[in-house]
């Protein structure tokens, strides 16, 4: 199981924000490249990077940050926010972004999804982010009806490399990643799923670590990093021996 640091870009600065609320944030540094650095030289293996003010206005932004960081990291970047045409995907692609997250455009778009699956082939990730097991949308403000188990199997359908499953409640909160819901979404599809949203300490990760059988491969981490509540080199070495056994 990976574990995947996240860095959140808002005015080029690396925050954190509860709950996904924009007027929530905290901002940790105002050179996120040497944040994105540092997780690699800790062992980091892939980043998880979002263009915060990107997945509020529904276009790109960052750009100038984001190429600086793809520019000074050899590990591979996975990279969301405000990705909702053709073009914005081959654009993030040609700049080096090994993969896009897409969120709102999955739901909203018919017929977007299954295309740039089409055109670009191991490389689309969705985003799910949910309440209470329903699908929230335009960087979390908008409510919808979908299930998200049931628009998880419209995903695999469609050609989708992974899910991403955010529990938006616990989302920079520490309070504990949804072990069940997680789970719940990992056996509803035959896709890797990625956890994320509440992580505050590496018993949560040990605690997802049996998930890895139901087809959960890594879990995304924010605050509990920025805070140092996990220590990141820790918490991949736990994950290392625990499946050599070693643990």
């Amino acid at each position: 199981m990976l574990i995947i640091p996240a860095v959140d870009l808002k005015n080029g600065k690396c925050v954190r924000l509860e709950q996904g609320e924009m007027r929530k944030e905290t901002v940790f540094s105002h050179h996120p490249p040497e944040v994105a650095k540092n997780w690699e030289s800790l062992g980091a293996e892939i980043l998880h990077l979002i263009d915060l003010d990107g997945a509020f206005s529904g276009r790109p932004q960052n750009k100038g940050v984001i190429q600086e960081i793809r520019q000074q990291l050899h590990i591979p970047i996975q990279l969301g926010g405000g990705i909702r045409t053709l073009d914005a995907i081959e654009g993030y692609l040609n700049m080096g972004i090994d993969r896009v997250v897409i969120g709102t455009a999955a739901y909203q778009q018919p017929g977007f999804l299954a295309e740039a699956c089409l055109n670009f082939p191991d490389r689309i990730l969705v985003g799910i982010d949910a309440r209470n097991g329903k699908i929230a949308i335009e960087g979390w403000t908008e409510q919808t009806s979908f299930s998200a188990v049931a628009f998880a199997h419209r995903c695999e359908n469609e050609g989708v490399t992974a899910i991403i499953y955010t529990d938006i409640q616990r989302d920079g909160m520490l309070t504990g990643v949804d072990f069940f819901a997680t789970q719940k979404l990992a056996q509803a599809v035959s896709i890797p799923v990625i956890a994320s949203g509440g992580v505050a300490a590496v018993e949560d990760i040990i605690r997802l670590l049996p998930l890895a059988q139901d087809g959960v491969m890594g879990v995304i981490i924010g605050r509990a990093l920025y805070e140092g509540k996990i220590d990141l080199g820790e918490a991949i070495r736990v994950v290392k021996k625990n499946f050599l056994g070693e643990y």
